[in-house]
């Protein structure tokens, strides 16, 4: 038998940068730092740029106007799902696999 689960989303509810690292207060309490060469716009952007936060969806994300960056507290709190890690392969899908295969009959049938 299968039971609900408690499906509250955790929201972010302060963000504060320093000149290596973001961090985000989680509505849960938890705090999560990850380092900003993740994400290049902001470890370009000035301390005051940085600084100039607002959160959208009402705390599902952090958005910073003057360098057109959007950042989901989902992609923080699971990164591997979201983006390409240092030293991790992307996953290839099924459908990638085989859009490659018909890729290389095709040239295969042309040579």
């Amino acid at each position: 038998m299968r039971t609900l689960e408690d499906k509250t989303e955790v929201l972010a509810v302060d963000v504060s940068c320093t000149k290596d690292e973001l961090t985000v207060v989680l509505s849960d309490g938890r705090a999560v730092t990850v380092p900003l060469v993740w994400f290049p716009r902001l470890l370009g952007a000035s301390a005051r740029q940085r600084s100039k936060w607002e959160l959208i969806g009402g705390g599902i994300g952090i958005h910073w106007e003057a360098i057109d960056e959007d950042i989901s507290v989902a992609s923080l709190l699971q990164p591997e799902n979201f983006m390409r890690m240092p030293g991790k392969a992307l996953r290839t899908t099924k459908r990638a696999t085989l859009r490659s295969s018909r890729s290389m009959r095709s040239r295969t049938a042309h040579d």
